[in-house]
Order: structure tokens, then sequence, then C-alpha cells
């Protein structure tokens, strides 16, 4: 079983419970959206002494822990699953406690680290021009964006923050809108 090094931050118990099948690794538990302050000191605190990879459920209180902690934590690493990856089998919320094994250790291995202070890779004229923002499907493309980059969803602004933020080139994205305007054409 492959070892991670970093501390991985999570949402919950069960998300803990399906990461170590997956993996040999150390997590700290948010215990839900309202993220306290006592918990953002441990995440400091890992992220000084080994690191830290925030590892969330690809809904809106997963995005809300992922922005806090960004925003008080310079520098954390970032995993993700899409939507179709946390669904669940039967009842319940999305969430990686639903990932299979194999996506969880894929989504670890794609990990994104932040780059503050770095100088721009995207502009927006960029995404306007290739129908991620502002056309009737730029929706529909960004969800394909985010799961071909395995970045998550975003709307338009978030899109060119994130791509920036991770460095993800101008090129990149051409490459993955290409592979997925081929699988379109299908």
């Amino acid at each position: 079983m492959k070892k991670i090094n970093e501390v991985i931050v999570v949402e919950g118990r069960d998300d803990t419970k399906r990461i170590r099948m997956a993996v040999d690794a150390d997590t700290i538990e948010t215990n839900g959206s309202a993220i306290n302050e006592e918990t953002l000191a441990k995440i400091e605190h890992a992220q000084k002494k080994r690191g830290v990879i925030v590892f969330t459920d690809p809904d809106v209180s997963g995005e809300m822990i992922r922005k806090t902690i960004s925003r008080r934590i310079p520098g954390v690493k970032h995993a993700f699953l899409n939507r179709e990856e946390a669904k669940p089998t039967k009842k319940g919320s999305l969430g990686i406690e639903h990932a299979s094994i194999e996506t969880i250790q894929k989504a670890l291995e794609g990990l994104y680290s932040e780059r503050p202070e770095s100088e721009p890779t995207i502009n927006r004229l960029f995404l306007l021009n290739e129908g991620l923002m502002g056309r009737p499907h730029s929706k529909e493309l960004r969800i394909k964006l985010g799961n071909e980059l395995r970045i998550g969803y975003t709307n338009g602004k978030q899109l060119e923050k994130r791509l920036n933020m991770f460095g993800i080139t101008q090129g990149k994205v051409e490459k993955a809108l290409e592979k997925i305007r081929k699988e379109e054409a299908k």
C-alpha cells in the first residue's frame, strides 16, 4: 500500500476510513463545512511539519472547506474527485466515502500544488474564446474540463483563478479541450 507523507484533510470519519483502504495516510477531519479555529490550527501545523493535501467532497460544502483552507494556509496541495466518481450507489450525498479505491489512488497521484503570488498562466479572454465562459453551453464544457484536468467544477471566474493557482498552462487546457471535443464529435 502506498504511503502518503502529507496529512490529508477530509470532511469526516467515513472519508478517513475509505482513504485508509486506498493508501497509508494520516488524516484531519473537518467535521463539516463550518471548519473551526482549532481544526484550522491543526491543518496549519500539519502544513508546516509534513505538508497537507485537501481532499474534500465535490459539492458546495467541500468547495467552501477548500477555499477556507486555501485562504488561511497557502501552499497546500489539492486532490479532486468528480461528481460521478463520488456518487453513492444507493442513498446519500456525494462523498469520498463512495469512491472506488482505484479512483482515490488516482486522485492522490494527480495532485495540484498552489502557486501563490505567481504569474498568471491563463486569462479571461482565452476562456471566453474557448467557450468556457459567456456561452450557452459554457457550464457543461467547464464540467467536462474540470473532470478531464481533475480540478473539480468551477464557475467561469473560479476557473480562471483555479487554473492560475495551479499553474495550468493554456497548452494543457487546449489539449484537454481538444480531447473533449473529439469525444463529443463521436
